[in-house]
């Protein structure tokens, strides 16, 4: 659960000259503010009935600091247990939050964040009061953005998290292309994800609707409840650097236009207070970042697109920039991309990407406190859990993971992935109170295919390989997958650090086109969408095992969503 404290202090008056009773100051006064000489933003991002993890952001608005001091006293028996990036003592209920070495330079308008855990009883009132160094500052927790009410019901309280006790947006546009497939009504009514991929998405077009139109029909839908809005922003510069099919419209060096004509007409929709009452949570840059940690330097997967966009900065850049717009949304709940086992699982990807997600999730403004969580799997198809063998498993002295399949590879499913790397994104700095999606729309694996038990112990390869449910030809491969099924359908809280599975990619929509397409959309084509494809480095040079006939991404695929039907596990009813 995450709170914020909202007032307007006194400390304005003295400023101003004025005696007398606390003068409210409203953000729409350049001149009162000007004179605010501090902010304190405190919100309690997590609370658990007898302890909480608190963050604070300090803003100074007065004299540049070399040093600094954050005071503020509590009504109840709050205690300070343990804290970072800041040193934190506390006398009685009197507390003081003070510079580390690091971070003592406060610039005009610059600002600091520090966070604590804590333990009480009885209460866990937020402090009505801060100074910094003894000079009493505003707090404003933006309530004005519509922290709570808004339309249609529903309490607009933030939480920890989104799903639990809401509802899933679903999408008109993809259930009436659902339901209009033989078999699809079956599946019609789940959510799925709506995809920002371009510029043009977020005012819609003649024949799809846009960003307000899906966010008014998600309040249609919600009644007194509470309803998820799921969105993936997605159109980064030099987009997704080592595939073709998902290239977007902006070039390497476009990060102006991404800021200025992407992120910031999508903050300010998502700003009204319309749609206050909304969860809406958003999936920040599919693919990308991850691209920078397993495709550049000296490695084979290597390609000189990803290698651009690493030496300009300009994913860090772009995710940075979206975390800290979206971010400062009460009601936005900001879940970055973080690939997949079969992409980030070895031990060379493993640290280093949740270093990399730390370093963009802490640039262009954006902190910590802005990322609610992480997803795992949009763009794969790789299962949620294996129970025919484990990475602890040996075949005649062999260990599974010398397999060809698991190539010593630390994961061999996405549940265990997705628990294992929350613990270690924690680890970097990421609030422990983040959780995981994965999203199952593709990972399902059923069908005649699906084994009932474990391979023969002849080889290790035997052994792995009869036993997988993953029927993929190589874990690499990640295009419109033959024999592919649909997964676990969207559910709230399903397992320990995970705050739901999810259908972002929504089933039946296309990887990439099987052949060229002409296009105005900035999608070329990947030769991992080509069915006749005999591979490269970065699928062990094997077959595509990609589907025949498929159309552009993102378009419709009516084989793909019959096969997903088909090969549904649990299976459909």
């Amino acid at each position: 659960m995450s709170r914020t404290r909202t007032a307007v202090l006194a400390a304005l008056a003295l400023v101003a000259g004025v005696s007398g009773p606390a003068v409210a100051v409203t953000p729409s006064s350049e001149a009162a503010i000007s004179a605010i000489p501090c902010t304190v933003d405190y919100k309690i991002q997590n609370d658990w009935g007898s302890g909480f993890t608190a963050a604070v952001t300090v803003t100074n608005n007065s004299a540049a600091k070399s040093s600094w001091a954050v005071k503020w006293s509590y009504a109840g028996n709050q205690q300070v247990t343990s804290y970072w990036n800041s040193k934190i003592a506390q006398s009685g209920t009197a507390v003081t939050a003070s510079n580390e070495t690091y971070n003592g330079t406060l610039a005009t308008g610059g600002s600091v964040s520090f966070g604590f855990n804590g333990s009480y009883s009885g209460t866990n009132a937020i402090p009505t009061a801060f100074t910094l160094d003894g000079v009493t500052c505003n707090v404003d927790d933006g309530s004005g953005s519509g922290g709570g009410g808004g339309n249609g019901g529903g309490s607009g309280t933030r939480v920890d998290n989104p799903y639990s006790g809401a509802k899933v947006y679903v999408n008109p546009e993809w259930s009436a292309k659902a339901a209009a497939e033989t078999g699809g009504s079956r599946i019609s009514n789940q959510p799925t994800g709506v995809w920002l991929d371009r510029i043009a998405a977020i005012n819609g077009t003649s024949t799809s609707m846009g960003l307000r139109a899906h966010l008014d029909a998600a309040l249609a839908q919600k009644g007194s409840g509470e309803e998820v809005v799921q969105l993936v922003v997605y159109d980064l510069p030099g987009r997704d650097c080592a595939a073709l099919a998902s290239n977007g419209e902006l070039g390497a060096t476009e990060i102006d236009k991404y800021k200025t004509q992407f992120i910031d007409p999508i903050a300010a929709i998502l700003s009204d207070s319309k749609y206050a009452s909304l969860r809406i949570v958003t999936t920040i840059e599919i693919d990308s970042l991850p691209n920078l940690v397993t495709n550049t330097g000296s490695r084979a997967t290597a390609t000189a697109n990803c290698d651009t966009m690493l030496a300009n900065g300009n994913y860090v850049k772009g995710v940075g920039y979206a975390l800290a717009k979206l971010g400062a949304i009460p009601n936005v709940y900001n879940y970055l991309d973080a690939g997949h086992h079969g992409w980030l699982g070895w031990d060379d990807n493993f640290a280093p990407a949740a270093t990399l997600f730390k370093q963009a999730a802490t640039s262009e403004g954006a902190t910590v406190d802005d990322v609610a969580g992480f997803i795992t799997n949009t763009a794969n198809y790789s299962a949620l859990k294996e129970n025919n063998f484990t990475i602890n498993d040996s075949v005649n002295g062999t260990s599974v993971r010398q397999s060809k399949w698991v190539d010593w590879n630390r994961y061999v499913d996405e549940l265990s992935f997705a628990q294992a790397f929350r613990t270690q994104l924690v680890s970097v700095g990421f609030n422990s109170g983040i959780g995981m999606l994965i999203d199952t729309s593709r990972n399902g694996w059923g069908g005649s295919a699906r084994p009932a038990g474990p391979g023969p112990t002849t080889s290790v390869d035997a052994y792995v390989d009869g036993g997988r449910y993953d029927r993929r030809i190589h874990v690499g491969n990640w295009c419109n997958q033959a024999g592919a099924g649909l997964g676990e359908r969207p559910q709230a809280s399903p397992a320990t650090g995970i705050d739901a599975y999810v259908w972002m990619k929504p089933p039946g929509e296309s990887d990439g086109s099987s052949s060229a397409i002409p296009n105005d959309e900035g999608k070329g084509f990947d030769q991992m969408c080509d069915p006749t494809y005999t591979g490269n480095a970065r699928n062990g040079n094997s077959m595509s095992g990609a589907l025949p006939n498929a159309p552009l991404s993102g378009h419709w695929f009516s084989a793909q969503f019959q096969q997903l039907m088909a090969n549904a596990y649990p299976p459909l009813s």
